[in-house]
């Protein structure tokens, strides 16, 4: 959980900023398994944050998500492209539209099409979003916008881009986000999403073999994890293959993408979520794809308030880059 405030125009301030864990299988394959955990750590977050914003920006995972890009003409109004949008969810959806949520933005000119606009229709079942929204309200907190994990970390990678040489223009770029069940790839060119893959690879696997070679419980290991506090073979015979299966997984996904598109090299990655701080998988992943690669941090050039430490942010930083596009919901112009 993060909160972010302006610091002038078009800069930004981190205010302060919770992690919580989650207790395992609170959250299966982007479903609600367990709502009572996860309104227990939302609320511990709430409380760890110390603020008095009670109004929060939410994401759905991609993996409960459809989305697709429609041409709509430069010419029609707002009615027009609604009704446009609408039939194209009722083609769309395997159940009823009545129990969907949709929203659509025109997002600019078709670069294909002449006198086109394109517009990204999103559209998941309502009680995906609803249950979400029921967390929040049950801790005292109001769901204002509800965003989607992929499209939060293209908008945090804004802060980024500016990072990058020439600002990420005629580059290829691939973000890489390793949650604890499922890694996350959005690969723009000249800052243009044009790739996107989610599959079943993340930091539990790790845990697991924690738990296995050492005895512990999953819990016990995922918090001995956290903590640094591992036997000295952790980092010589349990970690390496690890880093290792991350690297190929990363590889894989990117000679998919090659086979797919007209690019044949990508020029820079950048690793987030909660597994991109293990030490070595940069190492690891930059002798495997033999391409740059950095942590994702968003808020290297963000004011920071007397509560936020530099250093702990910047440890932290890769974990919060999809929380971090969802606070600049905040700041929203349209």
């Amino acid at each position: 959980m993060l909160e972010l405030a302006e610091s002038g125009k078009d800069a930004y301030r981190v205010e302060r900023y919770a992690i919580v864990p989650l207790p395992k299988d609170a959250v299966a394959d982007g479903n609600i398994a367990k709502p009572e955990a996860v309104e227990a750590a939302v609320g511990d977050a709430w409380r760890l944050l110390g603020t008095r914003t009670r109004e929060v920006a939410l994401a759905l995972p991609s993996s409960v998500v459809m989305s697709k890009k429609v041409l709509v003409s430069a010419k029609a109004g707002d009615a027009e492209i609604e009704a446009q949008i609408h039939a194209e969810a009722n083609q769309m959806a395997s159940f009823p539209i009545d129990e969907i949520r949709l929203d659509y933005q025109v997002i600019g000119a078709s670069a294909k099409t002449q006198g086109d606009n394109e517009a990204i229709l999103v559209m998941s079942r309502r009680d995906r979003v609803e249950e979400r929204v029921a967390i929040a309200e049950a801790v005292g907190l109001k769901a204002v916008i509800m965003d989607v994990d992929n499209l939060a970390a293209l908008t945090a990678y804004a802060q980024l881009a500016s990072q990058l040489p020439g600002g990420g223009a005629r580059k290829t770029v691939a973000i890489v986000d390793i949650g604890a069940n499922f890694t996350h790839i959005n690969i723009l060119h000249d800052n243009n999403p044009v790739f996107q893959r989610t599959h079943a690879f993340g930091g539990y696997i790790l845990t697991k073999e924690i738990a296995r070679r050492f005895s512990l419980s999953t819990e016990e290991a995922e918090a001995a994890k956290r903590r640094g506090s591992l036997p000295e073979n952790y980092r010589t015979e349990v970690l390496p293959p690890f880093l290792d299966s991350a690297a190929q997984e990363i590889m894989r996904s990117l000679q998919l993408f090659f086979s797919s598109a007209t690019y044949q090299s990508v020029d820079h990655i950048l690793l987030c979520g909660g597994c991109a701080a293990l030490p070595g998988l940069m190492d690891a992943v930059r002798d495997k794809t033999q391409t740059h690669v950095l942590p994702a941090n968003p808020f290297a050039r963000m004011a920071l308030s007397p509560q936020v430490g530099a250093q702990r942010l910047s440890e932290d930083a890769p974990m919060l880059f999809v929380a971090c596009g969802l606070a600049l919901r905040r700041f929203d112009r349209t």
